[in-house]
């Protein structure tokens, strides 16, 4: 990754906007560590990045990578402590469950050098889920949360994750961690949202390529990115331009549209917005 990070400490003071060294005022960014051997093995299909990376960015912040790493301890606990000195935020899935490979609480405690304890409020909120005579010692560990981490409800099934300075644990199950993320969001300061504006072209990739690049050059605010499209009977390129700044968004748009119509092509704008 380059230099060594500067080690970061959690923000204390209430509307204090956490912010990596070196970067600038309005950008808010973070990193997701999704745990598990099922995702890498091509068994169990990620659906946590797309929401995640679509829900951050309404709140203005910026996710700058995604690592999939298996169930492992130095892998996690190293992943960790990379992405949590890099970025301002750290979202982790997969892993706090009940049984045997369930490693993450264990692995998160050791990135921060402190022991892993049994929460009462986790305890108790497990006690009143289970029936009597099913909260075994097994989904005990479900209520196991490092020292200083406060818990994360989950309205769904009951067991927690938890948060640990600018670190948030969640489930990997869609659904439970989509309710853990709508219960923390409110403590995340974002700063300006990234819009997207979307074109689909009748043009080849390979004839926009100069073009492009000269708009970027031009337009180095605004993220400029190509995909090309085989499902007509032609090739067609979309192109989807992202700026914080709207003005300078409508700019960019409008020096697209100029050097279609000048290589002879015609552009759509489409709905498809999502990053």
């Amino acid at each position: 990754m380059g230099k060594t990070p500067r080690r970061k400490t959690a923000t204390k003071k209430a509307g204090k906007k956490p912010r990596r060294p070196g970067a600038p005022a309005s950008e808010v960014t973070a990193a997701l560590i999704v745990i598990g051997n099922e995702v890498l093995s091509g068994r169990t299909r990620d659906a946590n990045l797309p929401y995640l990376g679509q829900r951050l960015n309404e709140l203005g912040v910026r996710l700058r990578e995604t690592r999939i790493i298996r169930d492992d301890e130095d892998a996690i606990v190293r992943s960790v402590n990379e992405c949590r000195h890099a970025y301002d935020y750290v979202f982790t899935t997969g892993g706090i469950g009940p049984t045997h490979d369930d490693i993450t609480a264990g692995c998160i405690a050791k990135a921060f050098g402190v022991p892993l304890l049994r929460h009462p409020e986790a305890v108790a909120r497990l006690k009143r889920h289970y029936r009597s005579g099913e909260f075994n010692e097994a989904r005990m560990r479900m209520a196991n949360v490092p020292e200083g981490g406060t818990l994360i409800d989950n309205p769904v099934s009951a067991a927690p994750g938890f948060r640990i300075e600018n670190v948030f644990v969640f489930a990997g199950v869609p659904a439970i961690m989509q309710a853990m993320f709508e219960g923390i969001k409110h403590a995340l300061i974002g700063g300006e949202p990234l819009r997207a504006r979307t074109f689909r072209t009748t043009l080849a990739e390979g004839r926009l390529a100069q073009g492009l690049g000269d708009i970027q050059a031009r337009f180095p605010d605004v993220e400029i990115g190509s995909y090309p499209s085989f499902t007509r009977r032609e090739p067609g390129v979309r192109i989807v331009l992202s700026a914080t700044d709207e003005g300078r968004l409508d700019e960019a748009a409008g020096a697209l549209d100029e050097l279609v119509a000048e290589l002879g092509g015609e552009s759509q704008e489409i709905e498809i917005t999502a990053r």
